[in-house]
């Protein structure tokens, strides 16, 4: 077992119960090696996963008044999908805590992704059980600061065009239409200008490398007035 102290002043939290942690770190994988049942991390991943979905949800909540619902859950599933949290578990050295199997150990399950993720969400169980829900939040808002500043109320969203016709054809059956504007630039580089209308209005327009990316731009423009409630 590595050193537990180092690790935790990685965290920047100091375990009560120690036992938690070494619990949060226990792969299932030793439960198949022992003749008796032994506890492993699954019953506190399943813990912290609820425990950063509320704790995610209302830091998004209070951090971007304007986005809607559906902005709100596509942010929170990008920040906590399982390749984000694998990242998270491999930049505290997770791996390296590990208490995994033979077996295990022998195939690489010290960098295996789901072993990380797996194991982050553990920690967060821990955490919570360890110094309560003041105690997980500070850990996961310092935690998740980088992935926040680079969010935007637009974040979440993959398929602006889609998602404004969708919105639109909620209150009318008119789809939007996207008009070519401009194109600028050298002939090895053009800039492309294009407007969304909807029914016989301007809503916004875009800019982009493609006529496509300026119609996506000029869609994601137009969400984001709709979503302030402006005049468009």
């Amino acid at each position: 077992m590595s050193d537990l102290a180092e690790l935790q002043n990685r965290l920047g939290y100091c375990f009560r119960d120690e036992n938690l942690l070494r619990l949060a770190l226990t792969h299932p994988s030793v439960a198949h090696e022992t003749s008796t049942p032994t506890p492993h991390n699954q019953r506190l991943e399943f813990l912290g996963d609820s425990v950063l979905g509320l704790i995610l949800s209302y830091a998004l909540y209070e951090n971007f008044p304007a986005a809607d619902e559906g902005v709100l859950s596509k942010s929170r599933a990008k920040l906590a999908n399982a390749t984000a949290l694998a990242g998270h578990g491999r930049a505290l050295d997770l791996g390296a805590h590990l208490v995994l199997s033979r077996g295990e150990e022998n195939t690489g399950g010290r960098e295996r992704a789901s072993a990380l993720t797996d194991a982050f969400e553990a920690l967060l169980g821990a955490i919570f059980l360890d110094g309560g829900l003041d105690a997980a939040r500070e850990f996961i808002v310092r935690e998740f600061a980088g992935d926040f500043g680079a969010l935007t109320e637009s974040s979440g969203i993959e398929n602006p065009k889609g998602e404004l016709q969708e919105l639109l054809q909620s209150k009318s059956p008119n789809a939007p239409e996207y008009q070519f504007i401009s194109a600028c630039g050298p002939d090895h580089g053009p800039e492309f200008e294009c407007a969304v209308r909807h029914d016989g209005a301007e809503l916004a327009r875009g800019r982009g490398k493609s006529k496509k990316a300026a119609e996506s731009d000029a869609a994601l423009a137009a969400l984001e007035k709709l979503r302030e409630g402006k005049n468009i």
